[in-house]
């Protein structure tokens, strides 16, 4: 288990062999995302910003945060916001996992989940070996399906403006079970739309840019 899952005291459902159960991936976000039905994106945006937008999200009362993996500065900025993360009770995910070496990567810089944009069964299943969640990206009834199958009840619907707020009414009729996290076009003006639609968790990325972002996705939750 990571440090910060430990700090947050999210388990990851390890059994004695090493490998999680079937839902093992997705128990943990009920726990991770109990605070606030929102998540905040620091994409490509350095140390010390992500540090920043990280600090101010949290005391906004908006816990989750992720940081995606895609340079080597984003995997310093990941450790920067893990260590600052675990000082507060809090749960950072890596995001943009889209091979089974950033799974690995994103478990050694202490991330206590991870974010695919799409489902890859064998990203999947090294998250599982590693004991740690993850949220597939899913865009259509089949990928849903296939998450369910691989043992999943939290995805990320990707990407969700796309999609609309309407999917998300029509697709939880034959998947009641499934919990969706909206990504993908997400900012402050839509967010209600799609938390009304169903969504459990809207996740607001290149919004961002624009740091007032924060505090107006923060006076969603005094609603």
């Amino acid at each position: 288990m990571s440090a910060t899952a430990a700090t947050t005291g999210v388990t990851t459902g390890v059994t004695a062999a090493g490998t999680a159960p079937a839902a093992a991936g997705s128990a943990p976000f009920e726990t991770i995302f109990a605070g606030a039905p929102l998540m905040a994106i620091l994409r490509g945006m350095g140390t010390e910003r992500s540090a920043r937008l990280a600090t101010t999200a949290w005391e906004l009362g908006i816990d989750s945060v992720e940081v995606p993996l895609q340079t080597p500065e984003d995997d310093r900025a990941l450790r920067e916001v893990v260590r600052l993360a675990a000082e507060r009770g809090k749960a950072v995910g890596a995001g943009t996992i889209v091979s089974v070496a950033q799974v690995e990567q994103a478990v050694d810089a202490g991330a206590a989940y991870l974010v695919s944009p799409g489902l890859d069964a064998e990203v999947v299943e090294a998250s599982r070996r590693h004991g740690i969640p993850i949220l597939p990206g899913v865009a259509t009834p089949t990928e849903v399906q296939r998450a369910v199958s691989l043992g999943l009840t939290w995805v990320k619907a990707f990407p969700a403006q796309w999609l609309g707020a309407d999917w998300f009414s029509y697709i939880r009729g034959p998947f009641p079970q499934v919990r969706f996290v909206a990504t993908g076009g997400m900012d402050a003006g839509n967010a209600r739309v799609f938390l009304d639609a169903g969504v459990r968790v809207v996740a607001v990325g290149s919004a961002l840019e624009d740091e007032a972002q924060l505090p107006r996705l923060a006076a969603l939750l005094e609603r």
